[in-house]
């Protein structure tokens, strides 16, 4: 592909995705960003389009402060707006490789920027999409991983696009060469230790030997299986449709038993797909299909990886972040005129309503948390209950009863908060009251 026809095609892409918006660019320096900035710079003579670039130090090369200064010198020869931004980078185990974690980094650093409607622009081509292909296989990834990037996706509260994806990188140079640009070289990207580098200058070029059109097949690899997966996708969200569970967070154990092993996988793994959580690996997943789908109704089981678990409770599987350690023999005063955080909880509050909640002439009462042996009375009902057993009746989740606040005046129960108000303290008819709620709680 010539200069002229990268231009048009940049000129094309455009025209498709409009004047409306503002593109922002991932600017390295690097010949990459350098390239597709030249590209929207130019076309910007016919189309007057909102452009702006934006440099990451990530705080990991000696060089980062110079590089930066050469992006701006590129970018005012370019009138192009220039925003320089730093990473602060804290350890992400989770993360497989530094790499990732960098641009686990970067990427949400970009989120934060874009608006409504605008496009990130970011310069991978390519043999960037047959190494990620190369990559997702030795990682031993499925047709999801092995689709490779997709040339435009949903991004923050915009869109983030890859307009040179079917572009080689032999393409770019000979662009690069043809308008005598001067890029950046980071000596990082020689590197063997970092995975991809070791798949771009070691293992490619004997791919290349062999096929000499490996990177376009490999990129056709890609699309073929973002159809696959696109199909996958469609027939997943019409059986996740099917069993769903008593609630909308759950889903039905029952109901996924009846699907075939591979349809169960799927089905779980788009779950936890869509509630943006890390997918489970083969041994977590087997566990969740054996330990918990298969476990008696009556038991509580619980699989958990990095930040996540999937726990049951009757029928249904529940997904949610890692409970944190919570005191659950804690007592704490409380003056109801103010707020009260209850660490790994939420935060407690007393606002005022009229004939309804705690009677608003108490000032003063103590919160604790479910110990064992707690009775109350419910409305229309002679004798006392223990709370288990009515938490089993509203079918409380079992790890939430030890986390929601019980509410103490003079030593006697007054309210389990969002549920339940001992009648000798409520509020009646026009009587001023407070409604104890709770916000910001943890699942």
């Amino acid at each position: 592909m010539n200069h002229l026809a990268l231009t048009k095609q940049i000129t094309a892409w455009i025209r498709t995705y409009g004047l409306d918006r503002k593109y922002w660019l991932a600017y390295s320096g690097g010949l990459d960003s350098h390239v597709l900035l030249h590209l929207f710079a130019s076309v910007r003579s016919i189309y007057p389009i909102r452009l702006q670039a934006v440099y990451v130090n990530h705080g990991v090369s000696p060089h980062a402060v110079k590089w930066a200064e050469h992006c701006a010198q590129i970018c005012d020869a370019l009138n192009v707006e220039f925003l320089p931004q730093e990473l602060i980078i804290s350890p992400n185990h989770s993360c497989s490789s530094p790499e990732d974690q960098l641009r686990q980094f970067r990427y949400q650093l970009f989120a934060k920027l874009l608006a409504a409607n605008d496009m990130l622009l970011t310069a991978h081509h390519q043999n960037d999409q047959a190494e990620t292909v190369l990559l997702q296989l030795c990682r031993g990834a499925g047709p999801q991983g092995l689709a490779a990037m997709p040339q435009i996706k949903s991004f923050s509260h915009g869109l983030h696009a890859r307009p040179l994806l079917d572009v080689t990188r032999d393409d770019l140079q000979q662009y690069a060469i043809h308008h005598q640009l001067n890029w950046i070289e980071d000596e990082s990207n020689a590197n063997p230790q970092f995975t991809r580098n070791f798949l771009r200058h070691e293992v490619m070029p004997l791919l290349t030997k062999r096929w000499p059109t490996v990177t376009q097949t490999l990129a056709r690899t890609a699309d073929n299986c973002a159809d696959a997966q696109q199909f996958i996708d469609m027939t997943t969200q019409w059986l996740l449709r099917r069993v769903t569970g008593t609630s909308s967070e759950s889903l039905s154990v029952k109901k996924i038993l009846r699907l075939d092993p591979v349809q169960q996988r799927h089905v779980l793994r788009a779950w936890i797909y869509q509630a943006n959580f890390l997918l489970p690996s083969t041994v977590k997943m087997q566990q969740i299909l054996q330990n918990v789908l298969l476990a008696r109704a009556d038991k509580m089981p619980c699989v958990s990886w990095g930040e996540v678990e999937v726990r049951r409770y009757r029928d249904d599987i529940f997904l949610l972040p890692r409970l944190s350690q919570h005191d659950a023999s804690q007592m704490i005063c409380w003056n109801l005129a103010e707020p009260l955080m209850l660490a790994n909880v939420g935060m407690l509050q007393a606002l005022p309503v009229q004939g309804q909640g705690l009677r608003a002439n108490i000032e003063n009462v103590t919160v604790q948390f479910r110990q064992g042996g707690e009775m109350l009375r419910l409305p229309g009902r002679k004798h006392r209950h223990e709370l288990k057993k009515i938490f089993q009746t509203w079918g409380v989740l079992p790890w939430l009863r030890d986390r929601i606040p019980l509410i103490y005046l003079n030593n006697m129960l007054a309210v389990v908060v969002g549920y339940w108000v001992e009648e000798e303290f409520a509020a009646r008819n026009d009587e001023a009251g407070l409604n104890i709620l709770i916000s910001q709680k943890t699942k």
